[in-house]
């Protein structure tokens, strides 16, 4: 048999961006492959559960397990897959649930193995107080008289640090999916020199990780009354002689009703009812009476009342307050009410509104499910938020009520992976072990476009396709493949490296055999189209038959270039 003719390899350096990306082991079919273009553009309907491509052409549905670990972790690791199958149950569906009444109660699950390794990184900002934090990283900010921003840096740093130790390691990876869409939802620019670095800490742990699977009203307050938010969106500016209407826009058009129920400037009292007899959206009459609501909700920064003490607690100020009374949404808000019980009714009304439910509803169906969740799917979501608006657990009804739907079940392939997906999916596909995180890393990382917690806009990182899939970004992507899986990360002297050789079975001696292993091992599903799997095995062939077995330098050589190549494909960045 003749051989085919060998690929270029010198394509593996064809991939700089700028200097800033290291060389690519890609050949050429594979960057074909990897390019916007060869991801079929999504459904707006769910796909049945058959083989047979959709007109779009997306790929046939994988195992549920593979949908479950790609969609409500970060990946699967080197046995979940097999765990996942090993749950009890008759049927992939019934395992499902198991799977998720387990993820839904993380307090069950023995994360001690975790636990130990975050311990061990020592990210003192965590154990701290509101005070502590508010004292060591913001009022004590000056070393000789002058600001060093970087010591206000450590709280958000650690939270970075440790997003990604739990992204990677921790077994509960339903609810760090679930914190990431939350920090998303009530986005907060952490690197804020001024106020939020200090307290972002604080922000983590006890505003957005404690009502992750609780209530959204209970959220809702916790979020506009930390001192990350106040600052962020200038409420702590907000005063009945001029009033600041930054949160206040923005809880009504991001955090409660969303965008798609604001009506513009017309009056409110021309804006339709619904059938609960509350009118059908917002108007801007409403965004500046909310305003108004939140007047003297500031931070005791002890900068305007004596005797305050300065701590960086949430602090009413009743002198900054608007007292008279206000329309919001229809309902009439009385003039001089208890302290804070304008805002709090406001969050009552937010919260209780049914254009609130079909908003979070469909932001959640569209992360956990498609880009265009089928309506079905979010009104049945919808419908669970607002009949358990008053539930403790009602944000764990309602994304409980959505993964068990038939529509998460038949979906595949009509999202894309984030780069923070991408990445964390690299790491724990791969086993690579590490708990310190160098710089390096983050620079690599950051070029992605999605820095952690470092988006400046309160709209957060988009959840959609389009923009993740520019040319660039799969650039980078591929940028920080190589990048983690070729040795080049290193943090306190310890480079990350995984062997990739070692993990590969000795009875895998073949190209084609190597090739299945970790396409299997990494996918857990053939690749699609069969061209993809050919192209890997071309690859790692070298132009010769697929049958042949290969020597160890072989083996050292390609199979790590081989997995870098099945992680810049399609099939990887699909979920």
């Amino acid at each position: 048999m003749s051989k085919k003719p060998k690929p270029d390899l010198s394509r593996r350096d064809a991939l700089l961006v700028g200097g800033l990306i290291a060389g690519a082991a890609l050949a050429e079919p594979l960057i074909r492959l990897a390019t916007p273009e060869n991801f079929p553009a999504p459904d707006t309907a769910p796909q049945k559960q058959t083989q047979q491509n959709s007109p779009s052409d997306l790929p046939p549905l994988p195992p549920l397990s593979v949908i479950a670990l790609n969609r409500l972790a970060y990946g699967a690791r080197p046995g979940d897959i097999d765990a996942f199958n090993a749950l009890p149950g008759a049927s992939p569906a019934i395992q499902l649930q198991a799977y998720v009444d387990q993820q839904l109660n993380p307090s069950a699950i023995d994360d001690s193995v975790f636990d130990a390794r975050l311990n061990s990184a020592n990210l003192t900002p965590l154990t701290k107080t509101l005070a502590q934090l508010w004292n060591d990283y913001y009022v004590n900010i000056t070393v000789s008289g002058i600001a060093n921003y970087n010591l206000r840096l450590p709280p958000v740093t650690a939270v970075r640090t440790a997003t990604i130790l739990r992204a990677v390691f921790s077994k509960k990876q339903l609810f760090e999916v679930l914190t990431n869409f939350w920090h998303n939802h009530f986005n907060v620019f952490g690197w804020d020199y001024d106020y939020a670095s200090a307290t972002f800490a604080y922000y983590d742990h006890e505003v957005i990780r404690a009502n992750v699977l609780g209530n959204f009203r209970q959220m809702l307050e916790a979020v506009g009354a930390s001192p990350a938010m106040l600052f962020y969106l200038n409420n702590y500016t907000n005063r009945a002689t001029g009033p600041n209407e930054n949160y206040a826009r923005e809880l009504l058009e991001l955090h409660g009703l969303g965008a798609e129920n604001y009506l513009g400037t017309v009056p409110a009292s021309s804006v339709p009812l619904d059938a609960t007899g509350r009118p059908i959206g917002y108007v801007d009459e409403d965004v500046f009476a909310v305003a108004k609501c939140f007047t003297g909700w500031r931070v005791n920064d002890s900068s305007t009342q004596s005797g305050v003490v300065n701590d960086g607690t949430f602090l009413y100020y009743p002198a900054w307050h608007d007292a008279a009374a206000k329309t919001v949404l229809g309902h009439p808000i009385p003039a001089n009410q208890a302290a804070l019980k304008d805002g709090r009714d406001v969050y009552d009304l937010i919260a209780a509104h049914p254009g609130t439910g079909r908003y979070i509803a469909r932001k959640l169906c569209r992360r956990l499910i498609s880009d265009n969740p089928p309506q079905s799917i979010v009104d049945a979501a919808a419908a669970v938020f607002t009949a358990q608006k008053d539930a403790p657990d009602q944000l764990k009804q309602v994304v409980r009520a959505i993964i068990l739907s038939n529509e998460f079940m038949t979906t595949w392939a009509q999202k894309v992976k984030t780069p923070l997906e991408v990445s964390m999916g690299i790491l724990r596909a791969t086993g690579v072990d590490f708990t310190t995180i160098s710089d390096a890393f983050f620079w690599t990382f950051d070029r992605m476009g999605q820095p952690f917690f470092g988006c400046r806009t309160p709209n957060g990182y988009p959840d959609v396709r389009e923009a993740w899939l520019g040319t660039m970004s799969l650039l980078n992507r591929w940028g920080l493949c190589n990048t983690l899986l070729g040795g080049r990360i290193s943090a306190n002297g310890v480079t990350w490296s995984v062997d990739m050789v070692s993990q590969t079975p000795t009875v895998a001696q073949t190209p084609a055999a190597i090739a299945d292993f970790w396409i299997q091992r990494i996918l857990g599903r053939p690749m699609y189209p069969a061209s993809s799997r050919d192209a890997i095995v071309d690859f790692i062939s070298q132009g010769r038959n697929s049958g042949f077995k290969m020597t160890a330098a072989e083996t050292t050589d390609l199979v790590p270039r081989m997995v870098e190549l099945i992680m810049m494909c399609p099939d990887f960045q699909w979920r």
